[in-house]
């Protein structure tokens, strides 16, 4: 009996889908905020030029 549960559960495919398709949604999200990350102090230079333009063409 115990061993028919093991093979059924072992065998059964139905939730591997949504099990995969968690794992790839997780490494998509850590590759992203890897990126993030990388981008952030390009993105925060870009902005401080552009506030210091912006404050110089004010004065």
């Amino acid at each position: 009996m115990v061993s028919r549960l093991l093979k059924s559960l072992f065998s059964a495919a139905d939730g591997a889908t949504a099990v995969e398709y968690g794992l790839l949604a997780g490494l998509i999200s850590i590759g992203l905020l890897g990126g993030l990350g990388a981008y952030s102090d390009g993105l925060q230079a870009t902005f401080d030029t552009i506030t210091a333009a912006i404050e110089a063409a004010r004065q």
